[in-house]
C-alpha cells in the first residue's frame, strides 16, 4: 500500500488530493494547522478510517515539522506533496504598497516550508518505492511567463520555490528521488476565486495522472496540470 504525506490538507486542492488518493487505496498522512477545526477533513477521514490520518502541522513551525518526522520515523512515504501555500492579501494593493512583513510570511510558507519538509522526511521518501516529491507552485512563479507584472510577493515566493525544486532535483537524484514543481491551473478554490477556469476535482485528477507517469527523467521539471512543461 502506497503512502502520501501532504500539507494544507484541510481544504481546496489539498483536501481533494486526500479524497482522491484515499479512494484509490492509498494511506494518507494529512497535515493541517488545526485538525480539530478541519470539519471537511475529519468527515473525509471518518469515511476512510483505515487510510486517512490527520496530523497537526503548521508548516512555518520547524520544530513541529521535526517532531512530526520523529513521530513518523518508521513510515515509508511514496509521495510528499508540498501543498500548503498563501496568496498575500497585500499583493492586491500593487506597486508602491508593499507589505514587507507579509512578504516574509509568504516566503516562510511558500518557499522555506517545502524545503524544510523535504529535509525532515527525505529518509522516509528515499526508502519508498515511488520516491516522489511534488511541490505545488504556480505559473505566476514563471519569470518567462510574467507579462502582466504585479503580485510581487506571491510571484517571487513561488519563483523561489521553483528554484528549491530544481536544486532538490539535482541534490537528491543520486537517491533516486524525483522532485517536480506543479502548476495546478487556475482552480475554483478560496485562493483561485469563483471565476477560475477549472474545478478542484478536475485539477487534482489531472495532476494525479501526471504524477502516476513521473520517472526520474522528469526530475527538476516545472509541469502544468495539462502535462505541458512550463518555462522557468
Amino acid at each position: 500500500m502506497k503512502t502520501l504525506l501532504i500539507t494544507g490538507a484541510n481544504r481546496g486542492i489539498g483536501l481533494e488530493f486526500c479524497k482522491q488518493y484515499a479512494a484509490a487505496g492509498w494511506r494518507v498522512l494529512a497535515c493541517c494547522r488545526n485538525p480539530g477545526k478541519a470539519d471537511a477533513l475529519n468527515k473525509l477521514a471518518a469515511s476512510y478510517p483505515d487510510l486517512i490520518k490527520p496530523h497537526a502541522l503548521t508548516v512555518t513551525d520547524h520544530a513541529q515539522i521535526e517532531q512530526l518526522t520523529r513521530t513518523l520515523a518508521d513510515e515509508t512515504i511514496d509521495l510528499l506533496i508540498n501543498n500548503a501555500g498563501v496568496y498575500p492579501a497585500a499583493d492586491k494593493l500593487g506597486f508602491g504598497h508593499t507589505d514587507y512583513v507579509e512578504w516574509m510570511a509568504a516566503f516562510n510558507i511558500n518557499t522555506m516550508a517545502p524545503l524544510k519538509m523535504v529535509e525532515a522526511f527525505v529518509q522516509q521518501i528515499a526508502r519508498s518505492e515511488l520516491k516522489l516529491i511534488v511541490t505545488i507552485t504556480s505559473q505566476m512563479g514563471s519569470v518567462d511567463d510574467n507579462s502582466s507584472g504585479g503580485s510581487y510577493l506571491y510571484r517571487s515566493s513561488k519563483a523561489a520555490a521553483n528554484m528549491v525544486v530544481k536544486s532538490l532535483a539535482v541534490d537528491l537524484k543520486e537517491k533516486g528521488i524525483t522532485s517536480v514543481a506543479f502548476n495546478p491551473g487556475w482552480v475554483k478554490t478560496d485562493m483561485g476565486g469563483p471565476n477560475a477556469m477549472i474545478t478542484v476535482e478536475q485539477s487534482v485528477s489531472d495532476m494525479r495522472k501526471v504524477i502516476a507517469s513521473l520517472t526520474l527523467t522528469d526530475t527538476g521539471k516545472f509541469i502544468g496540470n495539462d502535462r505541458l512543461v512550463i518555462p522557468w
